[in-house]
């Protein structure tokens, strides 16, 4: 049985976790259920899975035009999940949900939540979910055993992050830019002063993304401190390219590369 995320952290100790972002049904849900075997394969600590969505409003170019393109192929939740469920007892990796919010309010809040508990899902994100409206959703959670995984934006203030702690599950998500996702050539200069803001504040495990696009900058934040790295837009936009399994060698490499740099 695939372990919390929590439980995944404490298992890693120390080291800096690798968690890959890919967007579920682009370029369709055949090349997705291989990529998550991969991304297992290649020793994926924890895997997010992102719904696409039409307005997706945290996500950079890459992962709105993943999104866009799957929609457009006639991509729904159910089929999403249900392909997640026929693949998950092959996944030893615990495996996100990365999902906007009105996605879970049209579906219905209580029926998404005890769905992804049913199919085996530990962790969910909601990019716009507000912490001042996310009560509702953190008891679901927790009554469900999923970990609502919170982020942190850079400009947080300190009043604002205890909040955010007391309410977030599993780890943090400290976003590393004030923008959306994407491929950026730089890491922000104050990165460590903010994650070690936050270590003072928390406990708790803080992964860092949004931005980290190479095996170098994996490694910066590694070595800054962060318990684990989620990189999204180069792997989406290498699966984006994938029309057959031979297609799918550079994102097992690029994935190999992350890796290593990170141990």
């Amino acid at each position: 049985m695939t372990i919390s995320i929590s439980n995944t952290f404490k298992k890693l100790k120390n080291q800096c976790a690798f968690i890959p972002f890919i967007t579920a049904g682009d370029p369709n849900l055949e090349i997705t259920e291989l990529a998550l075997k991969i991304l297992d394969n290649e020793q994926a600590d924890i895997i997010e899975i992102g719904i696409p969505y039409s307005d997706s409003l945290a996500d950079g170019p890459i992962i709105q035009a993943a999104a866009e393109r799957a929609l457009r192929n006639g991509i729904t939740i159910n089929q999403i999940l249900e392909l997640i469920e026929k693949i998950i007892p092959q996944i030893s990796a615990p495996i996100i949900i990365f999902s906007y919010y009105n996605i879970i309010l049209n579906y219905g809040i209580k029926k998404f939540i005890v769905k992804l508990r049913i199919i085996g899902i530990k962790g969910l994100v909601i990019p716009d979910l507000p912490i001042e409206e996310s009560k509702q959703i953190v008891e679901l959670c927790d009554k469900n055993m999923i970990e609502l995984v919170l982020l942190i934006a850079p400009t947080s203030s300190v009043n604002r992050i205890k909040k955010i702690v007391v309410n977030a599950r599993g780890c943090l998500y400290l976003v590393s830019t004030a923008g959306v996702t994407g491929i950026k050539k730089e890491l922000r200069s104050d990165l460590k002063n903010i994650l070690d803001k936050i270590h003072q504040i928390s406990k708790k495990p803080i992964i860092i993304g949004f931005g980290i696009s190479n095996p170098e900058q994996a490694k910066q934040v590694k070595l800054i401190g962060s318990n684990g790295i989620v990189i999204g837009s180069t792997l989406v936009d290498l699966l984006s390219r994938s029309t057959n399994n031979k297609n799918l060698d550079t994102f097992q490499e690029f994935c190999k590369s992350i890796k290593e740099a990170i141990n």
